[in-house]
C-alpha cells in the first residue's frame, strides 16, 4: 500500500510509509450514467467554477489510471485556496457539501470542526484528497498480529493533496482551534457503499455508512456549539 502526498508546487514529492506495499494499478471502468445533486454555484473573479471543476474531474475519471487523473484537477483547484472559499463559502460547520454522486465517483466538500476526530474506517475505494483551509492530520492503520495498529502518519496543509489507496484504513483529526475544509472525492459510490469503521478505543469492526458518518458530524456541530455557549 503506497500513500502519495503531493503539492501543486512539488507534484514529485512522496512520502512512503514504512512496512506498506506499492498500491497496484487501477483497472478501467466505463463511465455509468451520472446523477447529480444541486449544488450553489458562484461566479466572480477569482472564485472556483465549481460545474467546471466536477465536469475536470468526470473527464479525468475515463483516463486509464483514473485516480492519478483525477488527483490532478483536484491539485491545481487547491493550489488556490481563496477560490475555493469563495465558492464553497468558509468553514463553519461540520458536514458535507455534495458536489458529485454516482456509482463511479463521488465528489464532496468536507469541514471539521475544532479538534474533531473521525475513527479508524475504510473506503473500499480510491480516494483524492486536498485541503484548502485548516489541516488535517492522518493516521494510517493496518491489521496485525496483534490486531490494528497504526503503522504511519502525515499531515495534509492548506494548498496540499493525497491520494490514499482502495484498501486504505485512517483516522482523521484537525489538530487546529479552528475549521478545517477539503474537497474530497472517491473513485465510486462513497454513500452508497457499506464500509467499516473501527471503534477508537477498543479497534471492534463496526459496519459504517454515510448515515452513520452524518451522525458523527451533528454530535460534532453539536459539541463546538455547546463550547461557544
Amino acid at each position: 500500500m503506497k500513500f502519495s502526498f503531493k503539492t501543486p508546487i512539488d507534484a514529485g514529492r512522496r512520502r512512503l510509509l514504512g512496512g506498506l506495499a506499492a498500491l497496484a494499478a487501477l483497472s478501467f471502468l466505463p463511465l455509468p450514467a451520472i446523477a447529480r445533486q444541486q449544488r450553489p454555484i458562484r461566479t466572480g473573479g477569482n472564485s472556483m467554477d465549481i460545474e467546471r471543476f466536477v465536469d475536470d474531474c468526470i473527464t479525468a475519471n475515463r483516463e486509464v489510471d483514473a485516480q492519478a487523473a483525477v488527483h490532478e484537477v483536484l491539485a491545481r483547484q487547491v493550489s488556490t485556496p481563496g477560490a475555493v472559499i469563495k465558492a464553497l463559502g468558509e468553514p463553519s460547520a461540520a458536514g458535507f457539501n455534495v458536489l458529485l454522486k454516482s456509482e463511479s465517483l463521488t465528489i464532496f466538500a468536507a469541514v471539521w470542526t475544532p479538534q474533531m476526530n473521525l475513527m479508524p474506517h475504510s473506503h473500499l475505494m480510491w480516494a483524492n484528497i486536498g485541503i484548502y483551509a485548516g489541516r488535517e492530520d492522518n493516521l494510517f492503520w493496518q491489521e496485525t498480529e496483534r490486531g490494528m495498529r497504526a503503522v504511519g502518519a502525515d499531515s495534509l496543509f492548506v494548498k496540499e493533496s493525497a491520494m490514499l489507496p482502495v484498501d486504505v484504513v485512517h483516522s482523521v483529526t484537525n489538530p487546529l482551534p479552528r475549521f478545517t475544509g477539503g474537497i474530497h472525492i472517491y473513485g465510486g459510490d462513497f454513500f452508497g457503499t457499506t464500509r467499516s469503521q473501527w471503534d477508537p478505543e477498543t479497534m471492534e469492526e463496526q459496519p459504517s455508512d454515510g448515515d452513520k458518518i452524518r451522525a458523527i458530524f451533528d454530535r460534532e456541530n453539536a459539541r463546538y456549539a455547546s463550547r461557544q455557549g
